[in-house]
């Protein structure tokens, strides 16, 4: 049986449209507010928390945009929810914990694969397409993955 590691951020963005990043003070590049799962913890409480915990921020998440398979060498198999942040004016009610979030700063999306790992980069452009058309998205490894029945048309054309 499958133990994959779970987590959970949120897609907050300004009225421009620019999507709300954190540097962790952990590992190199900028992330999505969020983190892991703990145990007997969902994935919607999980990123409700870790917003409240990184980033002074304290409101519910919105709905599910992706869900992505995303394994790691090293790290074994993952799940990674992302769930809609909603629209924040600026960063002036964010408090960045300063231990594990340094910054919190809006880019603009166009600038999103120079600032993060490809694989995240895909997932937050998944996730922006998503909360366009207000269907959430199964995607491995930050790319959109056909439905079985989308999968077995293209077959068969």
């Amino acid at each position: 049986m499958a133990t994959p590691r779970v987590a959970a951020g949120a897609l907050i963005r300004n009225p421009q449209g620019h999507v709300l990043l954190v540097k962790p003070t952990y590992k190199n590049g900028w992330d999505i507010p969020g983190g892991y799962v703990e145990p007997g913890e969902s994935p919607a409480d999980a990123c409700a928390r870790e917003l409240r915990e990184e980033i002074g921020l304290d409101q519910h998440t919105g709905p599910l945009l992706v869900v992505d398979w995303a394994p790691l060498p090293g790290e074994g198999d993952k799940m990674l929810f992302v769930f809609d942040g909603g629209t924040l004016p600026d960063t002036t009610a964010l408090t960045p914990d300063g231990i594990e979030i340094a910054e919190a700063r809006f880019h603009d999306p166009a600038t999103l694969p120079d600032l993060m790992p490809d694989r995240l980069s895909r997932r937050l452009t998944v996730a922006l397409e998503a909360a366009q058309t207000g269907t959430p998205t199964y995607a491995e490894y930050g790319t959109s993955h056909p439905s079985r029945a989308q999968r077995t048309a293209t077959k068969s054309n």
